[in-house]
């Protein structure tokens, strides 16, 4: 009986021996190892699962060509880079692996609140000439994080986790999710709110955890920017088009951002002249000493992505024995 084949369409390469742990025995493991969706044509027709991770998008056009598949397996929380709608119109599921990094990003996250907070990335910027002024003063002010509004847009499991961490930080934690069943803030001791204009008025640290759907896409832009309180900090570890980015230097110039923090951009990596970059890379602009960009890499740990790798292979194996799946998305 010949074996089943999964393919890694991006992103994995070099040793495959994590997934091969999995699967040797069901399947061959073959990585793509792609960067645009036209170069999987041709190589992914015969995939009996496909794994993807988040550097190209699978359209229509991919999944017309799928004639065996029995899972395609988003490795990794978002899924909104399949075309999970049109995947099922075909009758193959698409899941996935919604628990493989979440103190990973919850961490990352909370650092992001801390070096923006404290000043500590402002510093490091400020002392880097060698005529430096070496005192705290051109940071000031700054304010003790104790009994501050860290405000959590999403409360799945990594807004839950970077809620307990605010907790234990001292802050006063509110959260907006109108899909969250009630209840579940008196089981954390935080408070919900009814609306997103409620949750900004309130705002010292906004933090994006939603997923990015037609419904969140740009919840964050120049105008609900204008609704913080002047002096807030902004950080986003979820999706990039959660937040229209374009609007962050114009928010950092005139005083209402104190600070943003960004793991996530809707492009990555983004194009030279976007006007985020600009700012960022401009040191007469705010934005130079007052962003942090990370290269979507919030998720990233020796363990966390070992158990993307592993959980993501253990969705295919599930599919390939025709066993009960998990995590399925449409």
């Amino acid at each position: 009986m010949s074996k089943a084949l999964v393919i890694i369409a991006d992103f994995q390469h070099g040793s495959l021996e994590v997934e091969q742990g999995v699967l040797e025995d069901l399947a061959t493991v073959q990585s793509l190892d792609v960067h645009a969706e036209e170069e999987m044509w041709g190589r992914v027709e015969q995939a009996d699962a496909l794994m993807v991770y988040h550097t190209l998008k699978v359209t229509r056009a991919t999944i017309e060509r799928l004639t065996r598949c029995r899972l395609i397996v988003r490795c990794g929380v978002g899924y909104d880079n399949v075309d999970h709608a049109f995947a099922r119109s075909r009758g193959i599921p698409v899941a996935n692996v919604p628990d493989y990094g979440t103190e990973e990003v919850a961490d990352s996250a909370i650092g992001m609140l801390l070096a923006l907070t404290r000043g500590i990335a402002r510093q490091n910027t400020r002392l880097r000439p060698a005529n430096a002024d070496w005192r705290y003063h051109h940071v000031a002010p700054l304010y003790r994080l104790q009994g501050r509004t860290l405000a959590i847009v999403g409360l799945g499991r990594i807004g839950t986790a970077v809620a307990v961490r605010g907790k234990a930080l001292g802050m006063n934690v509110v959260f907006f999710d109108p899909y969250k069943p009630d209840g579940y803030d008196k089981a954390l001791g935080i408070e919900r709110v009814e609306s997103l204009d409620e949750l900004l008025a309130q705002t010292f640290v906004l933090s994006c955890h939603c997923p990015l759907t037609p419904e969140t896409h740009h919840l964050i832009n120049a105008q609900s920017l204008e609704r913080l309180p002047h002096g807030s900090f902004l950080i986003n570890t979820a999706r990039g088009a959660v937040i229209d980015a374009a609007a962050i230097p114009a928010a950092i110039a005139s005083g209402r951002l104190a600070g943003a923090g960004l793991d996530v951009l809707p492009l990555e990596p983004p194009p030279p002249d976007h006007p985020l970059l600009v700012a960022w890379r401009d040191p007469a602009h705010p934005a130079y000493e007052r962003v942090i960009l990370n290269a979507h890499n919030a998720f990233y740990s020796v363990e966390g992505l070992r158990d993307m790798r592993l959980r993501g292979a253990q969705a295919c194996r599930r599919a390939l024995e025709g066993k009960p799946l998990r995590n399925v998305v449409n």
